[in-house]
């Protein structure tokens, strides 16, 4: 007789106490984020600790071959399965790393929640009033090399509900950082800028959020540009501060018709990728500008963008008392500081002050949202992606039976 591989997913909410794993990697396809966290409670009303962190840095071929897809124009089948395994065994590796650093037995594990590698985003703007979204890095792998429970494909249940697919950390900014004295702003500065608005005192139901545009998608392509390959990024903007922007450029390209796009709405490195960075190059290059002089200017259209939606969308519906940052943007002392210039008086800080690693809350925020999913309970928040109701996100995936 087969042992029951589903046991530990019926039996969930008999246990009171869960571990659970989150992983992240961003559209920057840097690094494998993974953050071990503890659960004691059901949903929303659960109390956490964050018992471990680790950043694994994906190997530059494998990083090469995951942009290469997301640049390309049309997938060749074989190329992804190959890539979609590949990350699977990335994951493994980085959640039994994690685990091993921590003393945990993956048998104590409950659940992996996985958000995968974004290879193709197409917003609801751009897909005829449907969106589609593709993430890869097998769950079945996953699975398979840790004997634990997957939670993965977060986006596509939302987008059958006519959202967005993204963005889907606004349910942990709520749970996090929500405030009876201050209306808070959080930045997350990954390959493309998203912003969660929580005024004072508001429900779940008043979170509104949305990607403001491009960032490090962008400044990182220039970064290997400008070095010929040897760099992945900017190290603390060193590079955009020795440039001067080209204002011109950042007016002409702030016209876009997505920075006045109504919230909710979502955007990816389709659109503010190498090849819109390849773009500004050139055009910097045009007007005598140099490659620093394209970071500067790169820097100055992220911030502008930011601080056009603070003002536009999110100060009119219930004031800005606070912006906390995260993501590896807050590593870019010029991007950090071009923010803080452009939102003035409004502060600029980090997740840190309120006690939650900067680097680490995308992947507590998907081991929160697999933790709803094994709960019954609704992960998404429609003011942030625009579904037409919440719903429970993610495909499961079973263990090794216990």
């Amino acid at each position: 007789m087969l042992d029951d591989a589903l046991a530990p997913i019926r039996n969930y909410l008999a246990r009171g106490e869960h571990f659970i794993v989150g992983l992240m990697t961003g559209t920057s396809a840097d690094a494998v984020d993974a953050a071990l966290v503890r659960f004691r409670g059901v949903g929303l009303d659960a109390v956490h600790d964050v018992i471990a962190y680790r950043e694994s840095e994906l190997d530059a071929a494998l990083r090469d071959r995951v942009l290469e897809l997301a640049g390309a124009e049309r997938f060749d089948p074989e190329g992804l399965l190959r890539v979609h395994a590949a990350l699977g065994e990335c994951y493994a590796a980085a959640v039994l790393e994690l685990l091993a650093g921590a003393g945990i037995a993956p048998a104590r594990v409950s659940a992996i929640g996985s958000h995968g590698q974004t290879v193709r985003h197409v917003p609801r703007a751009a897909g005829g009033g449907q969106a589609f979204t593709l993430q890869i890095g097998s769950a079945a792998v996953l699975a398979e090399r840790t004997g634990i429970v997957v939670v993965s494909d977060f986006r596509s249940r939302d987008t059958a509900a006519g959202g967005e697919g993204a963005p889907l950390v606004p349910l942990a900014d709520w749970w996090l950082f929500r405030s009876l004295e201050e209306s808070r702003v959080l930045l997350n500065l990954g390959g493309i800028a998203n912003v969660t608005h929580l005024p004072r005192g508001a429900w779940l139901e008043r979170v509104l959020a949305f990607d403001t545009g491009p960032c490090n998608a962008v400044l990182d392509a220039l970064a290997s540009s400008a070095s010929g390959g040897r760099s992945r990024y900017d190290p603390e903007g060193v590079l955009a501060l020795s440039g001067a922007a080209e204002m011109a450029l950042v007016h002409e390209r702030l016209s876009d018709p997505y920075f006045s796009l109504a919230p909710p709405r979502s955007t990816g490195r389709e659109s503010f990728g190498a090849a819109y960075a390849a773009r500004l190059l050139a055009d910097c290059r045009a007007v005598g500008g140099s490659s620093a002089d394209a970071m500067a200017t790169a820097v100055a259209i992220s911030a502008e963008a930011i601080s056009q939606a603070l003002r536009h969308f999110l100060i009119p519906r219930g004031g800005v008392d606070r912006v906390l940052a995260s993501g590896g943007g807050i590593r870019n002392r010029a991007l950090m500081d071009a923010i803080a210039e452009r939102l003035s008086p409004i502060p600029l800080g980090t997740t840190e002050s309120l006690g939650v690693e900067p680097s680490a809350k995308e992947a507590l925020a998907f081991a929160l949202l697999a933790h709803m999913t094994l709960c019954g309970r609704a992960g998404n928040v429609p003011g942030a992606t625009g579904a037409a109701h919440p719903v429970v996100l993610g495909a499961i995936t079973p263990g090794a039976a216990p």
